[in-house]
């Protein structure tokens, strides 16, 4: 894998911030000209560093400001269950992020929807009918104090 220097890290930096900053401002930011820098960037991009470009939304805008943190405990852990689980929770709208974790339970959900009734619908009804599930912890969200590492 290709080393990152502190231009490549600034570019990705910065690309963080607003992937919709143009490529001559994003030059002149990180001490480049317009060329060197869209050469680096299709360079990170080529090599996996910059996956993708996405808008951010405010999700409370759209009605879901309810968040909870569902873990989750299967009755095994063997490829095949973890593969089923894996594809079906993919499946799931609500589910904004899944996590395999090691320690006392499996998976950590974090589970978006609009009130309580509803995470209550999504729990029971599409989490607790994952793969194997065997049980379920919540922890729901009193109030969004960082969302993203910028």
């Amino acid at each position: 894998m290709t080393e990152l220097d502190r231009i490549d890290r600034a570019i990705i930096r910065e690309l963080q911030k607003n992937a919709r900053v143009t490529v001559t401002e994003l030059a002149s930011r990180v001490g480049l000209s317009k060329t060197p820098c869209q050469v680096r960037m299709r360079r990170l991009e080529d090599q996996g560093f910059i996956t993708g470009y996405t808008a951010l939304v405010d999700q409370a805008r759209f009605g879901l400001d309810h968040i909870a943190f569902a873990q989750v405990t299967l009755h095994d852990t063997s490829s095949k269950t973890l593969e089923a689980f894996n594809n079906a929770v993919k499946q799931i709208a609500a589910v904004e992020q899944c996590h395999m974790i090691a320690g006392n339970f499996d998976y950590l959900l974090k589970v978006r929807t609009r009130n309580m009734e509803e995470y209550r619908q999504v729990l029971g009804e599409q989490i607790s009918a994952l793969p194997q599930v065997l049980q379920t912890s919540t922890f729901v969200v009193m109030e969004n104090v960082k969302e993203r590492g910028l």
